[in-house]
């Protein structure tokens, strides 16, 4: 962890070494030079930033046009890099080499490349104090050519009015290409030429979603929007309904037989698709076996078959506010995997011996074979474990003693623990919000979450010390890198004004101050806005076949083993768990860091969705509150406005700065606030305010309040 942290420290000063080249006129200084417009001035530092310019000349980022003396590498004519579009229109490009700066392009030099496109731009000779500009000469790749809007049609054209607020063009549409869409609704439409000079790309209806504001239209709307299919291939479908459900002897060979084990499942009280199961059995010297058993999937879905092809392409479901969209068809993840009650099912486990104190006495790896005794909700395992009566009290009672040890040494050997309040939507039949609630995590939910993690750091301890060198194996883990310190410094500088001081001399204190500021923002107003500013300024987690820690959970090795049905990461988990089980060699790493690399983007791509869907339900619920008024807490400060969570209901809207009338108000960044220039009365993040609800625009999914002053 350490090591961690002086790499981010180089990482930091080679930018500011970086800045200090650049704006020295093309004049190469040496280190003291550069130690100096730093105004740094102890010897080790001013070591490290000689180090910094020696290794960046070997890299070639800086020049050594005389002994000790470094300069900046002449910028590049070219670079290659991707599209980040500005509301105006004009865009930046974000290099691919990390030693380059951003480019400015004017909106009329992009030549019809589109945000996240990847591009060629020419970068014109820079003047003294502007900023890198140029112009893209070449769209090496789009990053998407199917977009979602509303379509209007007259008598000889038709044009669709596009729903991404970064895609700034409408598409032309001809009468031809209509497919059969009516005018104001919904569709899904495909860009398919472009002429040089054209002002609006040409394009062709591809799918029909429906009524603009129909809940059904609107859901499907985000999940092609995001690029997640409506439905199956039929060639998936017709492999998935070809699947036995009857188990066979066959199926049970090399199996460990748990279906006399105690042994249930706790899940939503909606869940459909099972993943995951316990057994429990007191041993005879006092122990306890704890199996975490697993659907088998990849005992089902075999490498480059259809259902494999699509669950490798979608890589997770998708969980909207009123809908999940499998990764799997209905006949696996809700049927022939799913892990129901009184069925005998086939599941892939990781077995432990614990002590009373949850210490790991034996640990197995394998097949397994169940009968679940008892299907629970969240909500029927909360009432055995408070009222300590009903169905399997005892082990259930046990298990969650169990958890509460195994949480406390996670804790004490550094994990964060972010509870972030999670809010639910009560819908009528039609899918409209009439109701919002805080989902609430107790101990039912605490105890299936600390034997999970058990269960995938364990797998991934087992696999990661099996060889060393060039005789690891290769296999997927889940990485999560030390925070930015910078990021996290800022976080510091904020969560400060509130009263809490976060320690930044180690990880193990940074993990510290980060749970005690947790634990007692709970339940204040503030607590939302610190625990999502907190998660900010940490790395996001990916999945990968480097050996690397979980700094989250303070695990030197982790994976997800735990939910193939709806990860499909956890699918390669088990094939390679069980290829090297069998004493089959190490799997072919850049095949499966490809796949790791495309599981983390569609992670994304679902979290985005889902993050749509709510803000769908949040603008839908206060149709109905246009001109009522709220308390809110600011929960984000920009530099055309601020973001403002209510505090009865948690929906966030911005109160745009040009809408406050008694001031003009700028952002200051720094300090996470708008400032009004004559009067300097400050609006900062985390600040209590009374707003009115201004307007709302379903299709934009977009709400706006105007601030009420006292």
């Amino acid at each position: 962890m350490a090591k961690k942290k002086s790499s981010q420290i180089k990482l930091v000063l080679t930018q500011l070494i970086s800045d200090v080249l650049e704006n020295s006129n093309n004049e190469a200084l040496n280190y003291k030079q550069v130690s100096a417009k730093l105004n740094i001035t102890d010897t080790e530092s001013r070591e490290t930033i000689l180090e910094i310019l020696k290794e960046q000349a070997q890299k070639g980022a800086f020049t050594e046009p005389e002994k000790g003396k470094f300069k900046l590498k002449d910028l590049k004519t070219f670079i290659t890099g991707k599209v980040d579009m500005t509301a105006d229109g004009a865009a930046f490009i974000i290099p691919d080499d990390e030693f380059e700066k951003d480019v400015f392009v004017s909106a009329r030099k992009l030549h019809n490349a589109l945000h996240g496109d990847k591009v060629k731009v020419y970068i014109y000779a820079k003047k003294s104090g502007r900023k890198n500009e140029g112009e893209v000469v070449e769209i090496i790749q789009r990053l998407k050519t199917d977009f979602i809007g509303v379509i209007k049609i007259s008598d000889r054209f038709a044009f669709v009015s596009i729903d991404d607020k970064k895609m700034l063009h409408n598409i032309f549409v001809p009468l031809t290409d209509l497919a059969g869409a009516k005018n104001g609704q919904k569709v899904q439409v495909a860009i398919t030429d472009w002429p040089e000079g054209a002002k609006n790309p040409i394009g062709k209806i591809i799918n029909i979603l429906g009524t603009q504001g129909e809940n059904d239209t609107e859901m499907n709307a985000i999940l092609a929007q995001y690029g997640f299919p409506l439905s199956f291939p039929p060639e998936v479908e017709k492999e998935a309904n070809e699947i036995p459900e009857q188990i066979t002897g066959e199926d049970l060979k090399n199996r460990k037989d748990f279906r006399e084990t105690v042994t249930f499942t706790i899940d939503p009280a909606d869940a459909k698709d099972f993943d995951d199961a316990i057994s429990f059995k007191k041993l005879d010297n006092g122990n306890y076996e704890i199996g975490v058993h697993i659907a088998d999937v990849s005992h089902y879905v075999q490498p480059k078959s259809w259902l494999d092809k699509e669950a490798y392409s979608r890589a997770t479901s998708v969980y909207l506010v009123d809908r999940v969209i499998p990764m799997l068809p209905e006949r696996l993840s809700n049927g022939v995997c799913s892990l129901r009650p009184h069925e005998d099912k086939l599941c892939f486990a990781a077995v432990f011996e614990l002590d009373d104190e949850a210490n790991i006495k034996n640990e197995w790896f394998g097949r397994s074979v169940i009968h679940s005794d008892r299907r629970f909700s969240y909500e029927e395992a909360q009432e055995v474990i408070e009222s300590k009566n009903g169905d399997y009290a005892a082990e259930l009672l046990k298990l969650n003693e169990l958890a509460y040890t195994l949480r406390d040494r996670k804790f004490k050997n550094g994990a964060i623990s972010f509870e972030s309040t999670e809010v639910k939507f009560q819908l009528d039949e039609k899918g409209k919000p009439v109701g919002v609630y805080v989902k609430e995590r107790k101990d039912a939910h605490k105890l299936i979450e600390d034997f999970m993690l058990l269960a995938n750091k364990k797998v991934a301890e087992f696999i990661a010390k099996k060889g060393k060198g060039k005789q690891k194996y290769t296999f997927v883990y889940r990485s999560h890198d030390s925070p930015n310190l910078e990021n996290l410094g800022n976080f510091a500088l904020f969560a400060a004004r509130f009263g809490y001081k976060i320690n930044m001399k180690s990880d193990k204190d940074i993990a510290k101050s980060l749970n005690f500021l947790m634990e007692d923002v709970e339940g204040k107003k503030e607590q939302n806005v610190l625990t999502q500013l907190a998660i900010r300024s940490m790395a996001k987690a990916v999945y990968t076949t480097k050996k690397t820690s979980h700094y989250g959970l303070a695990f030197d090795h982790y994976t997800h083993f735990t939910s193939p049905i709806r990860r499909y990461p956890d699918v390669m988990v088990h094939r390679l768990l069980a290829a090297y089980l069998n004493g089959e060699r190490s799997a072919n790493e850049d095949e499966y860091e490809t796949a790791s690399s495309h599981s983390s983007a569609m992670e994304k791509r679902a979290a985005d969705a889902e993050r749509a869907s709510i803000k769908y339900k949040q603008v839908e619920y206060l149709e109905e509150n246009v001109g009522k008024l709220f308390m809110g807490i600011i929960s984000g400060v920009t530099e055309w406005g601020m973001y403002v969570e209510l505090i009865e209901n948690k929906c966030e809207g911005m109160i745009r700065l040009k809408d406050i009338a008694d001031d003009f108000y700028v952002l200051d960044e720094k300090n996470y606030c708008i400032i009004g220039q004559r009067k300097k009365k400050k609006y900062q993040l985390g600040d209590e305010v009374k707003v009115k609800v201004k307007k709302v625009d379903l299709s934009k999914r977009q709400i706006d309040f105007s601030l009420v002053q006292d």
